[in-house]
């Protein structure tokens, strides 16, 4: 066996709105016995849907898809207002699992538009989170940009102006993107401290803490969770040209470690922290294991679950 160091970047793994999310579903599923029907994945997690499914929830893309005598769960991605309503004039018992700095965001646009202000909303297009913050406003009351291109492009409506972002962006490139909206719009409001929350920009911050003293930087999570495609990003920027996201640690190829001397590890924020724990197992079967943790914050944010009412 050869030596390998593992650094792991902490915080890592799930945030508090992704507990408080998953919680949702477990006690809802508790309250009421299955099916538990959820809109869209709860998080961008195939372990943690595929351990749901398993416990009696069923995931739909549409409120008009799962019966309005059992309960629907909204994902921490949130949902747009015509989801609420449907499910208001369907009589569906809902369970509002939308992570509270999501909410602060839709609350923000709400109150944009209702002072009559247009908003640019910075995002990745067909996000569910970015499909949810638009859908709480009438249609054309936010144009939604992906990039510094997209800004030097927008012809926005004339009068006042205002910006929100996708809470799970880069931090690098959120602060590119304000700042061009910024130059080509200096009245432009914005949010007091930025919309991205606090457990993104803390893995990012761990991310790139580990990566320039690493060989290789695997980020444990979905490719369709937006936070952990960010961490990959921030880990390459970072000065660890090796990074790579990694759904399945238990498929890994170990053999991929050959002339890997420090590897680092973190995850998205809705990667179950077993799945770090189960590759290091597997890796000290195969290696003389040195385990560092490098820490950049103690996070200790809880949020509230939502009411699960019974029937």
């Amino acid at each position: 066996m050869r030596d390998l160091t593992v650094v792991l970047a902490s915080p890592r793994g799930f945030c508090a709105g992704v507990e408080r999310a998953v919680g949702a579903v477990e006690e809802a599923l508790a309250v009421h016995g299955a099916p538990v029907y959820v809109r869209h994945e709860i998080v961008h997690n195939i372990h943690v849907v595929n351990r749901l499914k398993a416990m009696g929830a069923v995931f739909v893309e549409n409120v008009a898809d799962a019966p309005p005598d059992r309960p629907i769960v909204f994902s921490a991605h949130g949902a747009p207002k015509s989801a609420h309503d449907l499910a208001a004039l369907r009589g569906v018992p809902v369970v509002d699992a939308t992570c509270p700095l999501v909410h602060k965001v839709h609350a923000g646009i709400r109150r944009h538009v209702a002072r009559g202000r247009h908003v640019v909303l910075v995002g990745h297009r067909g996000h569910p989170e970015v499909e949810g913050t638009m859908g709480q406003v009438p249609e054309g009351s936010v144009s939604l940009v992906e990039t510094i291109a997209d800004i030097e492009r927008l012809d926005p409506p004339p009068g006042t102006l205002a910006y929100a972002t996708q809470t799970t962006l880069s931090m690098d490139d959120a602060a590119a993107a304000v700042a061009a909206l910024k130059r080509r719009f200096p009245d432009i409001e914005g949010p007091k401290g930025g919309d991205i929350c606090y457990a993104t920009q803390n893995r990012q911050n761990a991310a790139k803490a580990i990566a320039p003293t690493c060989d290789m930087v695997l980020v444990i999570g979905s490719p369709a969770s937006s936070n952990s495609r960010r961490l990959v990003d921030v880990a390459r920027g970072a000065g660890c040209p090796q990074a790579e996201l990694v759904e399945d640690p238990r498929a890994f190829d170990l053999a991929r470690l050959n002339g890997v001397r420090r590897l680092g590890v973190t995850s998205g924020a809705s990667a179950p922290e077993e799945l770090v724990e189960d590759f290091l197992a597997r890796l000290a079967l195969q290696f003389h294991l040195r385990v560092k943790t490098v820490e950049v914050v103690k996070e200790d944010v809880v949020f509230k679950r939502p009411l699960v009412a019974a029937e």
